[in-house]
């Protein structure tokens, strides 16, 4: 599963995006995709949002059972104790 959180980003990014995902609410896409499809969105998600800022939570075979991408957010991931908080 992949939960992408888009802010300010070009209408072209928003519209590739919806190949792959699901858009269910403004800027918010989620959908399931393999670890290879999941790393070309977030390189593509990093190279077309210009100055907007996304946000990425998939799953992962961790203790919390997920993981986060962060690209020109102010807030990032911490990792404390094997636990990441945002």
């Amino acid at each position: 599963m992949i939960v992408v959180v888009l802010t300010v980003v070009p209408e072209r990014l928003r519209g590739d995006l919806t190949r792959w995902l699901l858009e269910i609410s403004p800027g918010v896409y989620v959908g399931v995709a393999s670890t290879r499809v999941r790393e070309r969105l977030w390189a593509r998600i990093v190279e077309l949002s210009a100055t907007g800022r996304a946000i990425m939570v998939y799953s992962a075979r961790n203790e919390q059972r997920l993981q986060f991408k962060v690209a020109r957010h102010h807030w990032e991931p911490v990792d404390l104790d094997g636990v990441t908080l945002m």
